[in-house]
């Protein structure tokens, strides 16, 4: 009995020991996090399974998809003039968007360059009726007679540019893509009179939404922004003041995204307005009192937003003036002008930049070789 009692202590605690073995942290596991239960809102006593959290989709319709892409404007063309006074000349251009030519027109000011550039984006006209350049022309000639090289991108589906049908139905982000590649193109280029490191952006109406959808989805690509009666930072605004008028777009539309009210979501992420925390760079607004194609109140939202979020902005009101601005014109673009001077003409100007690499590159007398600086 006494030897049968032995082996069965024996037995277990072989099994014992076994188990101890086979349940030990391995060397290297003793820090491992231990799994944890995925967290519900269900009463304690009811397990759940662990499901693993999916990672978070970008819709590819979205102001932080158009963030994440990669852009390549180039192949500024420079054609035939178009218009010349003493102040400046005007030409036909295209450049390279995507897989897209985009025309435009290019004011550059008589004189020795470089000049800082400024980007002018047009307000909508049917492209059916729409010809190269048309929009923003004398506030373009105003500041070319001061300075600056104006680019006035026509986008997609307008004048000679080519043909995208997709346009509408992605709520033309493609037109913010083709601003984005011209100054992409701008920056690309050699010719002598762009100062490529000084550009600024200025929008009318349409112009002045894809002016605030670059403005947060490119915060560093240029150094100030101008909006002029621009339309809603809430894209929902613009979807029920203008593409409801157009009942079968509005449809596909829906139906693609779903509604402003079914899908908020969607509405939200495309909207310039959701993501102001993101602006880094000046902005200027002028909106008139009797415009009655884009109500100022939009503007008074935006810059409101801007204020409390303590962003630099200028809201100039004006009373009176309508969507295109007639009497106060003038102190308008007299505004304009010493915005853009603030923010683009001060500082070092790129002659001389260049002149201090010439200077930085010539050989010093107690060395053979030359010593740059780029």
């Amino acid at each position: 009995m006494r030897t049968r009692w032995i082996g069965t202590v024996l037995v277990v605690a072989a099994a014992v020991g076994i188990a101890f073995v086979l349940n030990a942290p391995r060397r290297g596991d003793e820090h491992a996090p231990k799994p944890q239960r995925a967290t519900t809102s269900e009463p304690k006593g009811r397990e759940q399974p662990s499901t693993p959290a999916r990672p978070e989709q970008t819709h590819p319709v979205s102001l932080p998809a158009f963030a994440q892409r990669e852009f390549n404007g180039r192949d500024l063309a420079v054609g035939r003039v178009l218009a010349q006074t003493a102040a400046f000349t005007q030409y036909f251009i295209t450049y390279k968007s995507g897989n897209l030519t985009v025309s435009g027109t290019m004011y550059v000011p008589k004189g020795a360059g470089p000049f800082p550039v400024l980007i002018a984006n047009h307000g909508y006209i049917d492209p059916d009726v729409y010809t190269n350049g048309r929009g923003l022309r004398r506030e373009e000639a105003y500041l070319a007679s001061r300075g600056y090289v104006v680019i006035h991108p026509d986008y997609r589906n307008h004048a000679q540019s080519d043909k995208d049908p997709n346009t509408d139905l992605m709520l033309r982000l493609g037109y913010a893509e083709d601003v984005v590649n011209a100054i992409r193109a701008v920056r690309a280029s050699a010719l002598p009179s762009l100062d490529t490191e000084r550009i600024g952006l200025m929008g009318h109406s349409m112009g002045g939404g894809i002016a605030q959808t670059i403005m947060v989805t490119q915060p560093d690509l240029v150094k100030a922004v101008a909006l002029y009666a621009p339309v809603s930072a809430d894209v929902r605004d613009n979807f029920q003041r203008w593409i409801t008028r157009r009942p079968e777009l509005a449809a596909k539309i829906a139906e693609t995204y779903g509604s402003p009210e079914a899908n908020p979501e969607f509405w939200e992420n495309i909207s310039p307005r959701t993501f102001f925390g993101n602006l880094r760079i000046p902005v200027i607004i002028h909106h008139g009192t009797a415009d009655a194609s884009v109500p100022i109140a939009w503007s008074e939202r935006t810059a409101a937003a801007l204020e409390q979020m303590e962003k630099s902005v200028v809201f100039h009101r004006y009373p009176g003036e309508s969507h295109e601005f007639g009497p106060q014109w003038s102190l308008f673009m007299k505004r304009t002008k010493n915005f853009f001077d603030q923010h683009l003409k001060t500082g070092e100007s790129a002659v001389q930049r260049r002149t201090r690499r010439v200077r930085s590159c010539r050989p010093r007398a107690s060395v053979v070789r030359s010593e740059c600086t780029s």
